[in-house]
């Protein structure tokens, strides 16, 4: 398990699970029980992302293009994430994190 790792997580409440991307520091995944998560839809994007959403795709690992949700940070339990699905790209890294910043107004 890596950073910008994208696993399957199921929150408590849902009734499926969706992609989530692992955005925790290296340090945290490697030696934390709990790491951080941006969760994604389940379903294929079938519109433009909003201003806090990027869209993840086969290039990172997933069945079809995904919107990814960046203006909400989950802490969840490693344990709870489950099925590896892929590992989001360099440049949608750089997507992503510009987007975390912009849609909580740290920039």
């Amino acid at each position: 398990m890596k950073a910008w790792d994208i696993y399957s997580y199921q929150p408590p409440t849902w009734p499926t699970p969706h992609p989530a991307v692992i955005v925790s520091h290296p340090d945290r995944v490697g030696n934390k029980p709990d790491v951080n998560i941006l969760m994604c839809s389940s379903q294929p994007v079938r519109r433009p992302p909003n201003p806090n959403e990027v869209i993840l795709d086969e290039a990172d690992g997933l069945n079809w293009a995904t919107l990814c949700k960046c203006d909400l940070l989950h802490n969840v339990a490693k344990r709870d994430l489950k099925n590896h699905r892929g590992h989001v790209t360099d440049e949608r890294r750089r997507q992503i994190i510009a987007t975390i910043n912009r849609s909580n107004g740290w920039v």
